[in-house]
C-alpha cells in the first residue's frame, strides 16, 4: 500500500504564506499519524516564536492540512515500486548556500533515510550552515513523495483499463511533481548504477557562497 519509500514515513510540507507585506516560508516533515491538534500547536507557536501576526496563523494550517489531506488521501491505494534505481536532482539556495547535485537512489529500498544522507552529504562537503541539511532531506523526500504518488496514477489506470473505463489523468502544475514524474517515466525499470562517462559530470556536487539580496519585502524564514 502507499507509503513513503523511505525507512521513516514523514510527508514533505512547504508553507508559504504572505500577509500585509510579511512572508513566511519554511519546509519540513510531518508525520501523517499525528493528530491535527498537533498542527494547531505548531502554527501558533512558531507565529509567537517569529513575532507573526495572528492572521498568518490559519493560512498556515490551511497549508498544512491540505499537503496532509492529499497524502492521506492515497492511503491504502496500491502502489507499484519495483527496485529501481532513479536519479535525484538537488538545486537548492539556502541562505547564502547554493548547492547543486545528482545522485542515484533506491526507491525500493524502505529503510533509506534522506536526513541521514542530507547530514553526510553536508558533512562530505564541508556545508556548516545548520538549515542546508533539512533542506536536502526534504527536497529528497518531495521527489520520492511524487514517484510513489505518480506510481498509484499508474495502477489506478491499469485497474480502470482492465475495467474498460478512461482512467483519470494525473497533472499538477508542481515543479517538483513535474521533475519527479518525468524521472519516473524516463527511467522507468531501466534504472542502473553504472553511469556513462559523457554523464559523469552530472553527478559532481556544487557548493556556491552567494552574496545577500533584497527583495523589498520583509520575509521570515526557518
Amino acid at each position: 500500500n502507499f507509503r513513503m519509500p523511505t525507512r521513516d514515513n514523514l510527508v514533505p510540507i512547504r508553507v508559504d504564506v504572505e500577509v500585509d507585506g510579511q512572508r513566511y516560508r519554511d519546509a519540513f516533515t510531518w508525520n501523517p499519524r499525528d493528530p491535527d491538534s498537533e498542527i494547531i500547536s505548531f502554527a501558533k507557536r512558531t507565529a509567537k516564536d517569529l513575532k507573526l501576526p495572528a492572521n498568518f496563523v490559519p493560512q498556515m494550517l490551511q497549508s498544512i492540512q491540505g499537503q496532509l489531506a492529499e497524502f492521506r488521501s492515497y492511503e491504502g491505494q496500491e502502489m507499484q515500486i519495483k527496485e529501481k534505481i532513479v536519479p535525484l536532482k538537488i538545486d537548492l539556495r539556502v541562505n547564502n548556500t547554493v548547492i547543486r547535485d545528482q545522485f542515484l537512489w533506491d526507491i525500493g529500498n524502505l529503510d533509506s533515510d534522506p536526513e541521514e544522507f542530507a547530514r553526510t552529504l553536508c558533512d562530505d562537503l564541508n556545508i556548516t550552515d545548520p538549515e542546508v541539511g533539512p533542506a536536502i532531506a526534504v527536497s529528497i523526500r518531495e521527489q520520492l513523495y511524487e514517484i510513489a504518488s505518480q506510481s498509484v496514477s499508474v495502477m489506478r489506470e491499469k485497474q480502470m483499463s482492465k475495467k474498460g473505463r478512461r482512467a483519470p489523468e494525473f497533472s499538477s502544475n508542481s515543479k517538483a511533481v513535474n521533475n519527479a514524474v518525468d524521472l519516473f517515466k524516463y527511467f522507468g525499470s531501466k534504472g542502473s548504477v553504472i553511469r556513462k562517462r559523457k554523464e559523469w559530470y552530472l553527478y559532481e556536487p556544487v557548493v556556491d557562497v552567494v552574496a545577500s539580496e533584497e527583495d523589498g519585502k520583509e520575509e521570515v524564514n526557518n
